[in-house]
């Protein structure tokens, strides 16, 4: 039987880790080559891409920003940054319009330089920060540049102190730390009381399902659909194998030259830069049968180099 190979996109409830969102699927699909895309806090809900079988391999080539619905308490300053963590000051927010907030957050807008939480996973000499901030250590955390691409204000309640916001941002975007950020701005302090996240790279709320449940019984029919993963990896050039003594050198290890039919190779295009491989030196190798087969390097020469092959399909 051919082995699981694409991605799940779990719509993560609130209370489990991603870790646990993991183990539900190798219990599910009965193998332990299985990981996701990217760490999710457990209070945090929505889009979660785990890879499935060998398409583990694929997760360091996807691409793309992600994005974000939220809700930011203001007037509440915590040791996280969230509603999870313990209160440190507690302010009354001032009168604001949204007229005002809207003008305020345009200097978080674009490309801005971001301290992530004491309590995150950035590593400190060689220990994850939240680890040391439990020891109850002192330390400082390097500010990092992130991108904003996005950032508007749903809704706002004077009454509740809450802004309801939706970003689209770089990975490596801490959503906590914009809420306190944006609390600080505004004078009041702030924290991320709520958060769902909508898209991960080309992944969005509509490829997603509900985690199966732990009682369900698994037999074929009942297992989750594996989605292809070439819909996702659109953002790579692409070149299809259609020679047997080409699959076969390309099993083996083996450079490949295209010099006089680069005419095979599939650029790929997005609005950015036409030519994505002026950016982007991996290719996606496929079969005759479009099946993805593995990632290359493309050099000046036209030579395609292997960097991740995958034996077992085709």
């Amino acid at each position: 039987m051919e082995k699981p190979f694409g991605f799940v996109v779990i719509d993560k409830p609130a209370g489990l880790t991603s870790h646990d969102c993991v183990n539900r699927l190798r219990k599910v699909f009965g193998i332990k080559k299985i990981g996701h895309s990217g760490t999710l806090d457990p209070s945090v809900t929505g889009v979660l891409p785990i890879a499935i079988g060998n398409a583990t391999r694929l997760i360091c080539y996807l691409q793309g920003s992600k994005a974000y619905k939220g809700t930011i308490q203001l007037g509440t300053t915590t040791n996280t940054d969230d509603l999870e963590g313990e209160i440190i000051k507690s302010r009354a927010w001032p009168l604001i319009s949204e007229n005002d907030i809207n003008n305020l957050l345009e200097s978080f807008r674009g490309e801005i330089l971001q301290t992530p939480p004491i309590f995150s996973s950035v590593h400190i000499k060689g220990e994850r920060a939240y680890k040391k901030a439990r020891k109850g250590e002192k330390f400082d955390l390097v500010p990092k540049k992130v991108n904003i691409n996005k950032l508007n204000l749903i809704s706002w309640s004077q009454s509740k102190g809450e802004l309801l916001i939706e970003i689209d941002c770089s990975t490596g975007t801490y959503i906590r730390s914009l809420a306190r950020d944006i609390g600080k701005k505004i004078g009041c302090g702030g924290c991320l009381k709520k958060l769902r996240r909508t898209k991960a790279y080309n992944f969005t709320e509509e490829h997603s399902i509900l985690l199966p449940e732990k009682s369900e019984f698994y037999q074929e029919p009942n297992k989750p659909k594996v989605l292809n993963p070439n819909i996702f990896f659109k953002h790579l050039s692409s070149i299809e194998l259609i020679h047997e003594e080409e699959i076969t050198s390309w099993r083996l290890g083996r450079k490949i030259s295209f010099q006089n039919n680069i005419k095979r190779l599939k650029i790929a295009k997005n609005n950015k830069n036409e030519d994505s491989i002026a950016k982007n030196k991996s290719i996606l190798v496929m079969d005759k049968n479009k099946k993805i087969i593995g990632i290359a390097d493309l050099d000046e020469s036209f030579e395609i180099k292997p960097k991740v092959v995958f034996n077992a399909i085709g």
